[in-house]
């Protein structure tokens, strides 16, 4: 045996148990964790705290918490009044679980819903930073089978202009999305205030006519949520792991008879089920002008009463989503689905497929299929 072989060897067995039994020590688990930020996340976690929650400091029990849905609609019936029943894992991770639970737990705080809306742990960015909200993409190829020429209302009638005339199938279709969180730990739970920005654009870039290339259309919605972290089980192994509740601006900034827009208040949640990704929404139009002063009193009709998103990562780069609207009552709606995957380092490329009413705000009563590909810029992963 050569010399560094049996050197080798020797530290080997000189090497402690507790080492080589790595299930038994969680912090020795930690090391294997490839993913950087979730193998520092397991050490702290392991390390954070070494209380029950009936002993925990009173420093831990003022932080703000996650709420416990089951328990707290278990406890608000059998107390016979409104009661709230606090998530105290997040800091006794390590306090009387099993080495794999607490891994368990910490693999939970870090899921793309729970980092998109720090829903166990605050971002260090802090409030007023500028955060991922939507998918933020660049698609110099959008084909449009069914182009909108004459874009029309019932309160604005039909719209005459070149730019729309004159459009081309062929396109560009960018979106850029950003929110910023307004305030955190509010009601002494984990409830974040959040204000989101999206805006999407239709750019005839291929479009070399009397029009020069215009941007055919800009849809602008400005909105502001909370969002509330809770803890629940779903069946078939789900989770539900947020509530929130917000209000929603949109418009297209064009005057009449271009003009399109509307308010709505809205819920949504948040679960998931393993490597999948489900936020449904339901909302109601509100704060909206009646009569002859509604661009378009008949939107609900074609937008419905709210969405399906949903996502599923195949790994850290690949993703496939999907977003689906439907009014049961007129059975009209949309299915829009992306595909993202990576090209080279960071930079991935994004195919989305489009078929229904209202692809943008001008078309909301217009029924289209299109189809695109260009650059993920961020997804709900992050840049």
């Amino acid at each position: 045996m050569k010399k560094s072989a049996r050197i080798l060897l020797t530290a080997c067995v000189a090497l402690p148990v507790s080492v080589w039994a790595l299930p038994a020590d969680p912090a020795l688990q930690c090391t294997l964790l490839k993913d950087n930020a979730l193998r520092l996340a397991c050490f702290d976690k392991v390390y954070a705290a070494q209380f029950p929650p009936q002993n925990l400091p009173e420093a831990a029990k003022s932080k703000p918490k996650t709420v416990d849905l089951v328990k707290t609609v278990e406890g608000s019936i059998e107390q016979q009044e409104p009661t709230v029943v606090f998530d105290y894992k997040e800091d006794v991770a390590a306090a009387g679980y099993e080495p794999t639970q607490a891994l368990l737990d910490v693999a939970d705080a870090y899921t793309p819903l729970s980092r998109l809306y720090d829903l166990d742990e605050n971002s260090p960015e802090g409030i007023l930073s500028v955060r991922e909200h939507n998918p933020m993409y660049l698609m110099p190829l959008w084909y449009n089978s069914s182009p909108n020429y004459y874009p029309s209302s019932p309160t604005r009638g039909v719209t005459d202009d070149d730019k729309y005339s004159d459009q081309k199938r062929l396109e560009a279709k960018m979106q850029v999305s950003f929110k910023s969180k307004l305030a955190e730990g509010l009601f002494s739970t984990r409830s974040d205030l959040w204000f989101g920005y999206t805006q999407i654009s239709n750019w005839q870039v291929w479009n070399q006519g009397k029009e020069s290339a215009p941007f055919r259309n800009n849809d602008y919605t400005p909105e502001i949520f909370i969002t509330q972290p809770v803890k629940a089980d779903l069946p078939l192994g789900g989770k539900l792991r947020m509530l929130g509740a917000g209000f929603a601006h949109q418009s297209n900034g064009q005057s009449r008879p271009s003009s399109r827009s509307w308010n709505r208040v809205y819920a949504m949640a948040g679960m998931e089920w393993g490597k999948l990704t489900v936020i449904p929404r339901v909302w109601v139009r509100s704060f909206d002008q009646s009569g002859e002063d509604d661009d378009n009193p008949d939107i609900s009709d074609y937008m419905g009463y709210g969405d399906l998103k949903m996502q599923y990562r195949f790994n850290d780069r690949q993703t496939l989503s999907g977003t689906f609207r439907l009014n049961p009552k007129t059975g009209k709606g949309a299915m829009e689905v992306g595909y993202t995957f990576p090209i080279k380092g960071k930079l991935k490329m994004y195919a989305q497929g489009f078929h229904g009413y209202g692809e943008s705000l001008i078309d909301y009563n217009k029924k289209q299929t299109g189809i695109g590909l260009g650059l993920m810029l961020n997804d709900w992963d992050g840049f």
